[in-house]
């Protein structure tokens, strides 16, 4: 009876696990059911020698949770789901952290690390191992949980939300380094053929299109066995679609210089469906976590501090949102303070004054916001799209005012009509001159309709940018895109060449273990960059 309860005891934990998207310590208590599992059989046995008529019903554990229940409950759907969804922005604190601050926030202006490390990705020197993790640990972690799916529903909309995951965590895999294995994946993928990054968007745009049609068709289905597994929107579909849709402008908008008539067409068909795109703080893609991961690494492991870039712009312009996204620093007079980025840092305890990312340990993670949203159409509405009614300038206000909403932050009129301030110098607190830096932008806040495309471009996307933040990998690769919003170079340029003095980071290199592994692939995919496989090479869609 004891190992009974304790066998029951276990399952509840597992299954509470499994929906709070705690995966890690769901299979190690799997594992756990397993042996209790072997006990119970082997107690039902010794009990039960004297009789044999029954051999096969003894045998069979009267307590095993079997394949029928688990589909029934939906266990295994929920499990990949929440897999899937753990893989969009990392919930993996060591993938999170690689991926998103060390690389993305670094590259993008957002934050900067504090260790004394002397390779990181800031300084473009990154160890191998570090460059593997944004590859390796994220595809070897989504293609499992992706067949897993396929091989137990055969649900239309399971397996389109699965897709929508899929392509929602690979875009930021191509985003990244180009070529990529996408359509032809064999087992774990990592010795998979890539595709060209122009054929993985393809791909994905396509895919977008199929899966909200499924979804679409199937949005009043009853989603209540799957509904508890959904981590963001709890089995709305709609909202899923909403997602879907802007996913799919935020990756049109991508490839304007490289293709502006498929992005113009791709970006409008998302505007114009029947659900269409998110249009209010209430269809924010934030994803609930138990644990951000952002939190263990500014708060416990105090890895992280707020970029110069971003505390420049945000102080130059007085911006009232500071207050939600940075703690006040320890500098007397300098009350939002940045570190600046690219440095060799000496010690990191010099680093604790520096505002930090401000960030609860129970804080969703935020995967896209209609503030971006809005943004997006107001470029689409700059370049002489139909973004559904509304002019360039009423898309900006508006996501400017959505940012502002999002963070319950008033003062939003009085933001955008500024006509005056401009971002601020950069002068390191801790005294060292060479950090230093001149105002990087003298892009004022106000709309000017006077202006021509660039001007207001800039102006969008350096909005954007601050609404966005701390999304480092999408800002990153809007910044190599655009060019916007204007980023110090680094100090410490440790590229030994790859990246050219004067000149920014563009992609991450493949890891070295494609090399080893699945080197005639890894050769084909170098020979779709156009250029050399190194750090300074520019992506398929980066042509501005």
């Amino acid at each position: 009876m004891t190992t009974r309860i304790l066998f029951y005891s276990v399952f509840s934990y597992v299954k509470t696990l499994f929906l709070k998207g705690r995966m890690e310590l769901a299979s190690h208590y799997c594992h756990q059911l397993g042996c209790l599992k072997i006990m119970l059989v082997s107690t039902v046995l010794v009990a039960s020698s004297a009789c044999t008529g029954d051999f096969e019903d003894i045998n069979r554990n009267p307590y095993h949770v079997t394949a029928e229940e688990m589909k029934r409950d939906g266990y295994n759907v929920g499990a990949s789901l929440v897999g899937l969804q753990s893989f969009v922005i990392p919930v993996d604190l060591h993938l999170n952290q690689f991926q998103e601050c060390l690389a993305g926030c670094a590259f993008a202006g957002y934050m900067a690390s504090t260790p004394e490390w002397t390779a990181r990705f800031a300084t473009y020197n990154a160890p191998v191992d570090w460059n593997r993790a944004p590859f390796n640990d994220l595809i070897t972690g989504i293609y499992p949980y992706r067949e897993q799916l396929h091989s137990i529903s055969d649900d239309p909309t399971i397996l389109a939300l699965g897709e929508l995951f899929r392509i929602a965590s690979m875009h930021r895999v191509t985003d990244t380094y180009g070529p990529i294995p996408y359509s032809r994946m064999t087992g774990s993928g990592l010795t998979s053929a890539y595709d060209s990054q122009k054929d993985a968007y393809n791909f994905m745009l396509q895919g977008l299109n199929d899966l909200i049609e499924t979804l679409y068709d199937n949005r009043f289905n009853d989603a209540s066995y799957y509904a508890k597994y959904d981590n963001v929107y709890g089995g709305d579909l709609e909202k899923w679609i909403k997602f879907a849709n802007s996913l799919k402008l935020r990756m049109a908008m991508r490839i304007v210089y490289v293709d502006p008539e498929r992005a113009r067409q791709e970006a409008e068909s998302a505007i114009a469906h029947p659900i269409g795109v998110m249009t209010t703080n209430a269809d924010n893609a934030l994803l609930k976590v138990t644990t951000n991961p952002i939190y263990t690494q500014v708060y416990e492991w105090q890895d992280e501090r707020v970029g110069a870039d971003i505390a420049c712009y945000m102080n130059g312009y007085n911006d009232p949102r500071r207050a939600a996204y940075f703690t006040v620093s320890g500098f007397a007079g300098n009350p939002y303070a940045g570190l600046r980025s690219g440095i060799d840092v000496a010690s990191k305890s010099a680093t604790d004054a520096f505002s930090a990312p401000i960030v609860g340990v129970t804080d969703p993670i935020m995967w896209m916001n209609a503030a971006e949203v809005s943004f997006l159409r107001a470029e689409g509405a700059l370049r002489g799209w139909n973004m559904g009614g509304g002019s360039a300038q009423e898309w900006y206000n508006n996501g400017i005012t959505l940012s502002f909403g999002q963070y319950g932050i008033a003062g939003a009129e009085a933001f955008l009509n500024d006509d005056t301030s401009t971002p601020s110098n950069f002068t390191d607190p801790l005294g060292n001159s060479g950090h230093n830096f001149s105002a990087l932008s003298t892009i004022k806040i106000k709309w000017n309709g006077a202006a021509g495309l660039e001007e207001n471009l800039e102006r969008i996307i350096t909005q954007k940018w601050i609404a966005n933040f701390p999304l480092g990998m999408e800002s990153w690769a809007e910044f190599r895109r655009t060019g916007y919003p204007r980023l110090a170079l680094v100090v410490q340029n440790k590229s030994g060449g790859t990246v050219p003095p004067g000149t920014y980071i563009r992609r991450l290199p493949f890891p070295d273990t494609e090399y080893q592994e699945n080197r005639d692939n890894v050769r084909d995919a170098v020979g779709m960059l156009g250029g050399s496989d190194t750090q300074g090479t520019k992506l398929w869609w980066d042509k501005k």
